[in-house]
């Protein structure tokens, strides 16, 4: 008995301090009031999930770089909608939304799917209707910046550039309506990513519990074709946590970036023993090594607590993300040099 009595003594104390910087939290880009937000949920002791779901509200809220929440990124109609997404890392269960139209809070109507619904997304008009009887407000979600923005667009750049290929457009404009024409191997006019198109907020966190959620939330890219949804809301590619490795989240040319689940294959690649650099870099060489002139970054988040980043393509840019456990008297911005 004193034998067993020492082990259990002994494992209860390394549990103790298993975890030193629990809780934690991580996202992507510059967005230091979303950490801010999320740590004071996790400093009063509240859920991985309330911290993602209010950290991502904040940046919602706040328009951060114009390409989260209301007022920014117009599609070719001149409408903003939304993509979110939150998963929770103890249950695996998903909430997310794409292409929300006329509601602000797309992260919380995320996590609305996620508790009341035993689905994983919904998706325009209907997520609308959805979100309008769980209580949000219908509201317009253009503003007069984004409404200059898509006529300087349209008007003043004939719809240039834009994300469609091989087509052909109206005879008198740039702009559409498009009809097909014969495949060809033209280069595209797509829009080039950069920070100010692509800058999805994702976020990784650990509650004092050591649960784990990831989330995102973003208006998607500038002068999208209608309807158009890239990786944020989609689970394993925008973000994805799992209590028994960590979680991570990815920022980017979404369209690209979620053929390979980044975030999945980052959270993966720590199961397996990496670090969580290592992971990241894994996730953004296996999209590079096909996508060489791409955009993105993925930030990776381990139980324990350790976390690291990998990016690419942002020129001579760094790319900044933030962080603040329990060793930190203030949220910490953190930049890495993208290859």
């Amino acid at each position: 008995m004193f034998l067993k009595e020492i082990i259990l003594l002994w494992l209860g104390i390394n549990n103790i301090h298993a975890h030193p910087n629990h809780p934690v939290v991580i996202n992507t880009w510059a967005f230091v009031n979303s950490s801010i937000g999320a740590w004071n949920v996790l400093e009063k002791g509240g859920s991985s999930l309330d911290a993602i779901e209010i950290g991502g509200g904040v940046c919602e809220s706040q328009q951060c770089d114009g390409t989260v929440g209301y007022g920014g990124s117009p599609d070719e109609d001149g409408e903003t909608t939304l993509d979110a997404l939150l998963m929770n890392g103890k249950t695996m269960k998903v909430g997310a939304v794409g292409s929300l139209r006329r509601v602000k809070n797309a992260i919380s109507v995320a996590r609305h799917v996620l508790e009341y619904t035993k689905h994983s997304i919904l998706v325009g008009d209907l997520a609308t209707k959805f979100a309008v009887q769980m209580g949000f407000k219908e509201e317009s979600l253009t503003t007069q910046q984004s409404k200059n923005i898509w006529m300087k667009w349209r008007n003043e750049n004939n719809c240039q550039p834009n994300f469609w290929m091989d087509v052909i457009p109206d005879a008198k404009q740039f702009c559409g309506p498009y009809q097909p024409k014969e495949r060809s191997h033209q280069k595209s006019n797509t829009i080039k990513g950069d920070r100010f198109n692509h800058d999805t907020i994702g976020l990784v966190a650990i509650d004092k519990n050591g649960d784990i959620a990831a989330g995102t939330t973003t208006n998607g890219a500038k002068y999208k074709i209608p309807g158009r949804i890239g990786d944020s809301p989609i689970p394993g590619s925008g973000a994805y946590a799992d209590n028994e490795v960590g979680g991570a989240a990815a920022t980017g040319d979404g369209d690209v970036m979620l053929r390979f689940v980044p975030s999945f294959l980052a959270v993966e690649e720590m199961r397996r023993g990496a670090t969580p650099t290592e992971a990241a870099t894994i996730a953004i060489k296996r999209i590079a090594k096909y996508y060489p002139n791409y955009m993105g970054a993925v930030v990776a988040l381990r139980k324990d607590g350790e976390y690291g980043a990998a990016c690419h393509g942002l020129g001579d840019k760094p790319f900044p993300f933030v962080v603040r456990d329990t060793s930190m008297d203030k949220s910490k911005m953190v930049f890495i040099e993208c290859p």
